[in-house]
């Protein structure tokens, strides 16, 4: 069930950021035996970011890491806004909403970890997802009922559509068969 104070707070969101360990995948790290990192996405997390994004909301990923897969997946979904090897979230946050002209208030983050927690505190929807530690599930507005990695970001993009009285918008043309 999600709160009237959540549901007001996902009106006003303009820039969903997310993390990527633990938020866009499920948070293990996969080596091959030569080294090669492999990370698994959720496809619909992917079509939530789409449908977000036409609807008007930018997506940007911070991530402490840096991959060439992380960069991939974000040319894939059309993001932007890609920051990798960021370890400050906040700090990478405060540079972001500077050059896109935002405010706080008008950004949702998405995190698992203690990393992501100032973030989450200092945005105005602060998102843990089901598996978050649970400083955080503690200390966020809302805690996905997905886990990261499976689902948990297409339930915060419905959760903005439909705040924002875009779902059905965004539904529509699937339905126009």
């Amino acid at each position: 069930m999600i709160s009237c104070r959540v549901k007001e707070k996902a009106r006003n969101i303009r820039l969903l950021a997310l993390d990527v360990d633990g938020v866009l995948t499920d948070g293990r790290l996969y080596f091959s035996e030569a080294g090669d990192e492999t990370k698994i996405f959720d496809t619909q997390d992917g079509h939530g970011i789409k449908m977000l994004q036409s609807a008007g909301v930018q997506v940007a990923i911070i991530t402490g890491r840096t991959t060439e897969l992380v960069q991939r997946r974000a040319r894939n979904l059309g993001i932007k806004h890609l920051q990798q090897g960021r370890e400050d979230k906040l700090v990478a946050l405060h540079e972001l909403i500077q050059t896109l002209n935002l405010s706080l208030e008008e950004v949702a983050y998405v995190g698992d970890d203690w990393p992501d927690l100032p973030a989450i505190l200092a945005t105005g929807l602060g998102v843990a997802v089901a598996n978050a530690h649970s400083e955080l599930r503690q200390r966020a507005d809302h805690v996905t009922t997905l886990s990261g990695g499976r689902g948990a970001v297409r339930e915060v993009c419905d959760l903005l559509l439909m705040a924002q009285d875009r779902y059905d918008e965004a539904l529509a043309p699937y339905l126009a068969h």
